[in-house]
């Protein structure tokens, strides 16, 4: 049974401001849920965690590449504006949201989250492994065997909700076809989608070193 499936999009809205916790993906939540409690119902929608430079204790430090991204529906899209030109509070830290950009979501055959969680899982790396192997192998749609698919583990991470921790790791996956890319940034893996887990994006392209200047 095929359904149609809306294209995702990433809406990049730029971002100013001086720090924000280095741990915010709760108090994002909460402050982008004051300006869109939309968010709250919307399943389908997912957080990207913010990127920034790791400063002072338990800061984060924004620079002119900080971005507020959200993974929505295509068909999502316009009920973000609300967030545009708006200043959000994040724990206490006041960040300017500008316009949005929306940019389609790019098939790679690697593919990161910084964080992904599964219920019931927070212990061991191998068996949380294997509970995503499984994730991928139930995916509806994916149109790839997921043995073909690499799972490797990263660092373990904990990040604070409202009032508990959320245990994780950093995931990487390899080997993926285009269709099959597309299909696992769309769903994510694990939960926890508007705190910023599970989200995967391309690995960073390395920004070439700076030439030196050409003179003729």
């Amino acid at each position: 049974m095929h359904h149609h499936v809306t294209p995702y999009v990433d809406a990049a809205f730029t971002l100013r401001g001086d720090a924000i916790p280095l741990d915010h993906g709760y108090a994002l939540l909460a402050a982008l849920s004051r300006r869109l409690p939309a968010l709250h119902e919307a399943r389908t929608w997912g957080v990207h965690p913010i990127l920034g430079r790791r400063s002072g204790p338990g800061l984060l430090t924004l620079t002119g590449r900080s971005q507020l991204k959200l993974r929505v529906p295509g068909d999502d899209a316009g009920r973000l504006m609300a967030l545009a030109q708006q200043t959000l509070d994040i724990a206490g830290h006041r960040v300017r949201v500008g316009v949005p950009r929306l940019l389609p979501l790019i098939p790679t055959p690697h593919l990161k989250a910084r964080f992904v969680t599964v219920k019931g899982f927070h212990e061991d790396p191998e068996p949380f492994r294997a509970a995503l192997q499984r994730q991928l192998a139930q995916m509806s749609g994916l149109g790839q065997d997921p043995e073909r698919i690499e799972v490797q583990i990263g660092p373990r991470r904990v990040i604070r909700a409202k009032n508990h921790t959320v245990v994780g790791w950093a995931v990487a996956l390899t080997g993926l076809d285009a269709g099959p890319s597309l299909v696992v940034q769309q769903r994510g893996l694990g939960g926890r989608r508007h705190l910023g887990a599970g989200i995967f994006v391309p690995p960073p392209r390395v920004e070439p070193a700076p030439a030196s200047p050409i003179r003729d």
